[in-house]
């Protein structure tokens, strides 16, 4: 009997494939040496000003110092300039009230590093729910050692402000953990062979008790896990009072999972469709399809809100409710509970509308007044189980001329009087936004769909073609682009004369869940058509000329203008291209790649190979090309894309005899690309000084 195996597509030559030893000798080298010759070229006393007032940005003390409640404290994490790499910190709510909060520095990370000798990057904590009556103290504290997405954590105390000695510890990987009780935590993590799935993420979760090693825990039968092929599987527990329970989830991929509730001792599947968003809150599932679902005789349709009690619905009735229905135009982004309401955040032809949702009264609905068009709006629970404030919302409000505002109010069943929301913090202003104007206009695609895009730019701008642009976008993973404010663009782009555009392409989730499936797979083409149809349409209407027309994204962004880069290299005078994937033939096997399988396709599949070749940037480079100046930034910690696929693109372009090929690799800051401030300061003033200078003839 003869065994057969699938047939594997073509695997192309690559002679780029030294440099995915990231940390070899002779690949840092190549990139110690591309890095220097950026700098030259790069560095200037104007440069070095621009990148200043950049820093003056993001190290600026009348920043809004955004803070989560938990019991009577509100926890702030912040860097400046004096703690570059940062202070976990908290107030009372009469100090941080009063606009000049006095702070309790409960973690020092600078100091932290300095003392361990690691150049430590805070990951976030996740808090112990105390039993009723008690304070929040305990914390599992996330520390990565380069800014990737591998951390370790440890357990502190925020009542001593101090790790909790012998307490529990976890070393550096891809975990996931959850507090159980105080002597218990459900971790998912790196314990030897079979325990990370393919896409580099834990397969499986196990019991850690108070005073075990990781030696026992490994040793631990598990108690949820799931096939290595799938993207990760874990162990959750709600632990609400009254509403104590235990989740499982077994994430195939991307955009299908299976949640599993344990009953006894047997995990009971969630029985909806694997593409379901599944959500608990007390005693409510919510469901969001991202296909049509039919259940009976009802569609209810990809984008739509329901919900059901979660016993009557595990008792067979599907007798579900549609709290929320998507149009052509308007779509749910997402969702908070107060105590007693729902609030859904909303975006119609992506300006934001707010809705407050009463599951006790049949789930009325009744839209919040505090948006206005043009701009992004959020609306989320201060904190639900608050005694007196349970119902208290944060509204946070901005524009790309208006900077960050951050209010709190109170929700009240639709149809009462509620009062207006509070104004909290008002972020400073960092150029003069009275100079410039907010329009929306839409590009008509290949395959005629009308795609919106934001343009800013100066009031009474002259469509001569000449204005140096920058079209920014992203266009993938449902991910929604909006309107934000931005002190780095005002002070690097728009106050140099340039005009700003945020593309909403297929792709995202601007529109919901068929805006993002309708560039899937076999589909992707149309990302990087509705991408290049705003290109013409800002030459067509005179804004800039392809070129005075730079464009630029980041990780899946970066594959965006990678194509813009190869598939429409004439539409565009400069390409920034940041963390990216480019290499699409090997993507599955770096990094996290084989986790974007859902996305992109798998190129190991003759089939899939035969479309995704098609938007292969690094397969797509043709000798004899005219190419605008490129600009290939990442970093080596990056664990998430990785550093490689840059590199092997800059050095392809290279020896294809590219002229105008710029590269730099930071050593830290993982997918952001920075680890604190002045990092991310320079990432950013490279970036559009690169493009300020090829895109106005001076490189």
């Amino acid at each position: 009997m003869t065994e057969s195996f699938p047939e594997i597509a073509e695997q192309p030559h690559d002679e780029n494939l030294w440099l995915e030893d990231i940390h070899a000798e002779a690949a840092m080298t190549w990139v110690r040496e591309r890095n220097s010759r950026t700098d030259a070229a790069l560095i200037n006393p104007a440069y070095t000003a621009r990148e200043a007032s950049v820093v003056e940005v993001l190290d600026s003390t009348d920043r809004i110092a955004m803070v989560s409640k938990r019991g009577a404290w509100y926890y702030n994490f912040w860097k400046d300039h004096s703690n570059p790499r940062g202070l976990w910190r908290r107030t009372d709510w009469a100090s941080y009230a009063s606009g000049a909060p006095a702070w309790e520095v409960l973690l020092d990370v600078d100091a932290l590093s300095a003392e361990e000798g690691t150049d430590w990057l805070w990951a976030g904590a996740s808090m112990l729910r105390p039993t009723p009556g008690e304070e929040y103290r305990l914390a599992m504290v996330a520390l990565s050692p380069d800014g990737g997405d591998a951390v370790a954590y440890r357990e502190f105390d925020v009542t001593t402000g101090a790790f909790v000695q012998g307490g529990f510890q976890l070393p550096t990987a891809k975990t996931r953990l959850c507090w159980v009780d105080a002597d218990t935590l459900f971790v998912g993590t790196d314990t030897g062979d079979g325990s990370m799935t393919a896409s580099s993420y834990p397969a499986a979760a196990r019991v850690l008790l108070r005073g075990e090693t990781m030696t026992a825990l490994a040793a631990k039968e598990a108690m949820f896990s799931v096939p290595l092929d799938h993207l990760s599987g874990g162990v959750s527990h709600d632990s609400t009072p009254g509403y104590e329970r235990d989740l499982a989830y077994d994430v195939l991929d991307f955009f299908n999972s299976r949640s599993y509730l344990r009953v006894g001792s047997d995990w009971v599947h969630i029985d909806v469709p694997d593409d379901m968003n599944v959500s608990l809150h007390h005693q409510w599932l919510l469901l969001r399809p991202r296909t049509d679902w039919v259940v009976g005789d009802t569609v209810h349709s990809a984008g739509t809100l329901l919900g059901i009690e979660l016993a009557a619905f595990l008792a067979g009735n599907r007798e579900i409710v549609t709290i929320f229905t998507p149009t052509l135009s308007q779509s749910l982004q997402s969702w908070s509970w107060t105590r007693d309401f729902l609030l859904l955040n909303v975006l119609a032809d992506v300006s934001s509308s707010i809705l407050v949702v009463d599951p006790g009264a049949s789930w009325a609905t009744a839209p919040l007044d505090a948006c206005p068009p043009l701009h992004s709006v959020e609306a989320y629970a201060v904190d639900d189980e608050d005694t007196e404030g349970g119902n208290d919302y944060w509204l946070v409000a901005t524009g790309f001329l208006t900077p960050t505002t951050v209010l709190r109010g109170t929700a009240s069943a639709p149809g009462t009087p509620s009062g207006q929301p509070a104004l909290v913090r008002e972020a400073p202003s960092f150029f003069n936004e009275s100079d410039y104007s907010v329009e929306q206009h839409f590009a008509t695609s290949l395959d005629g769909t009308d795609i919106p895009y934001f343009q800013v730019g100066p009031k009474g701008l002259v469509l001569d073609g000449e204005n140096p642009t920058l079209l920014s976008g992203y266009g993938g993973f449902e991910v929604s682009r909006t309107p934000v404010y931005s002190g780095s663009v005002g002070r690097t782009w728009l106050e140099r004369g340039g005009v700003y555009v945020v593309a909403n392409i297929r792709g995202g989730g601007e529109y919901g869940p068929r805006w993002h499936t309708a560039a899937l797979r076999e589909n992707r083409h149309r990302a990087y058509e509705d991408f290049a149809a705003v290109a013409r349409d800002l030459s067509t209407r005179g804004v800039a000329k392809p070129e005075r027309l730079g464009c630029a994204g980041g990780s899946n962004g970066g594959l965006l203008v990678g194509n813009m880069l190869t598939r429409y290299p004439s539409l565009f005078g400069a390409v920034s291209c940041g963390v990216p994937l480019l290499d699409m033939r090997r993507y599955t096997k770096l990094s996290a790649g084989a986790s974007w399988i859902a996305e992109y396709g798998d190129p190991d599949v003759p089939a899939d190979w035969e479309f995704i070749k098609t938007f292969s940037p690094y397969h797509l480079l043709q000798a004899g090309t005219a190419y605008p100046p490129t600009f290939f930034w990442t970093a080596t910690s990056d664990d998430r894309v990785g550093p490689v696929q840059a590199r092997k693109m800059a050095a392809r372009m290279t020896a294809l005899g590219v002229p105008g090929v710029w590269f730099h690799e930071a050593l830290e800051g993982g997918h952001a690309g920075a680890g604190n401030n002045a990092q991310a300061a320079r990432l950013h003033t490279a970036s559009h000084e690169f493009l300020w200078r090829a895109l106005t003839a001076q490189l």
